[in-house]
């Protein structure tokens, strides 16, 4: 496992070499360079988490990619000229590569060239822990390979003629193409095959209420689940710490409910992952609550909500109770007001100024915690007691004398 400290410790000491790497990102009329930048740091913090160190950006302004090799000739070149002289083993482009444009940069560059799906799809392989997780990841692999084998065979390449290249039979490429293709019916095989264990286990659990953790990747969302929980659901400071879908039992004022802790969303998430994940994601589907965690310390955390919105919208489940938790208020800090601004910025806002936005409509189902500090956790516990009170009386009429309301809880 890639560790922080021993990050720092490599690139103080050098006597191990990181895997430098070179990021490229563009700035178009749909991407300002404001956004241009924040992507690139998030790539970069993806990077990190693969185990690179970024020694350079590169942006390019333009009106749409270019076909043949994403950016333009001279950016290219000075793209090239850099990776040659400091010998650069890696560059990494911020949107998916088609299969033709890896192929061309490629073979510019001389080096190994990966786009942002490509690193995601890194990631969550070494992040896989167990073999639902690894069979997922290895499908959405396959599934983006498959379209890219044209080219990796250059050396082998049959369809030339010559002495001992005539002949019936596959070719090299046709050869791995029908491997591939039959790799990823035996992958969906396996998943559906799972699918099944996984729906018989959710089905022995009850009918318990179900509440599901979901958000934008690294807010937060597993420390919030070991404290509420009391477990040890693994945390960290990267982005796709948690892979694996967690169930944990939780008990409120003697009502016990399911939390279930999911795998983070992000910006430009492949399509491959979404479709591969799906299945992992039903825990959201079957949820009765959403606990939508948010990085509000995170200056871009409203295209955050969006981004989790659009896929939680995918997977049919955006119209399901939600509650928004605001976390990491400790971390907030809003940017000074400079002298003689008339206007405040959302920049300048307070968490107080925050929540009288468009944050007021959403009335109680807005709460702002801090799970690392235990801040307003007590509030939190009250709102999420009532919810779930709420929809186990729907389902068990007769038992609402059981639980209290939430005004007894202490």
């Amino acid at each position: 496992m890639f560790n922080f400290v021993l990050y720092f410790y490599m690139i103080e000491k050098k006597d191990i070499a990181l895997e430098k790497v070179v990021l490229v990102g563009i700035i178009t009329q749909d991407q300002d360079e404001e956004k241009s930048k924040e992507y690139l740091d998030e790539l970069e913090f993806l990077t990190y988490t693969a185990g690179g160190d970024v020694v350079k950006r590169f942006t390019q302004k333009m009106t749409m990619p270019n076909p043949k090799t994403f950016i333009g000739t001279g950016k290219m070149n000075e793209v090239m000229q850099y990776v040659k002289e400091n010998e650069v083993g890696t560059v990494i482009f911020d949107d998916e590569l088609s299969p033709a444009q890896e192929r061309n940069i490629s073979k510019i560059l001389n080096c190994k060239i990966l786009d942002r799906t490509n690193l995601i799809l890194d990631i969550f392989a070494q992040r896989a822990q167990t073999s639902y997780a690894r069979t997922q990841v290895e499908l959405a692999q396959c599934e983006y390979l498959l379209p890219r084998l044209k080219g990796m065979w250059t050396h082998l390449e049959r369809q030339k003629g010559g002495i001992g290249m005539r002949g019936p039979g596959e070719t090299e490429i046709e050869t791995d193409r029908r491997i591939v293709r039959d790799k990823i019916a035996l992958l969906k095989a396996k998943i559906k095959t799972i699918d099944k264990q996984m729906a018989v286990q959710r089905g022995n659990r009850g009918k318990m209420v179900r509440v599901a953790l979901v958000g934008y990747t690294n807010v937060g969302k597993s420390t919030l689940m070991n404290v509420i929980s009391k477990s040890d659901v693994f945390a960290e400071n990267k982005l796709f710490a948690t892979l694996d879908t967690t169930v944990r039992k939780v008990v409120i004022g003697n009502l016990p409910f399911l939390v279930s802790d999911t795998v983070g969303f992000i910006r430009k998430l492949p399509t491959q992952l979404v479709e591969s994940f799906k299945s992992t994601l039903d825990e959201v589907r079957e949820a009765d609550l959403l606990l939508h965690v948010v990085d509000i310390s995170h200056s871009n955390f409203e295209e955050h909500i969006e981004s989790v919105n659009q896929i939680l919208d995918e997977i049919e489940s955006k119209d399901k109770p939600t509650i928004m938790v605001f976390n990491k208020i400790d971390a907030y800090k809003p940017e000074p007001v400079e002298e003689g601004e008339l206007l405040l910025t959302k920049a300048n806002y307070t968490i107080e100024d925050w929540k009288k936005t468009w944050m007021a409509k959403l009335g109680d189902n807005a709460l702002f915690i801090s799970a690392l500090n235990k801040e307003n956790l007590e509030e939190f516990r009250k709102r999420v007691y009532k919810e779930v009170r709420e929809i186990h009386i729907t389902r068990f009429p007769y038992n609402h004398f059981l639980y209290p309301d939430i005004e007894e809880i202490e």
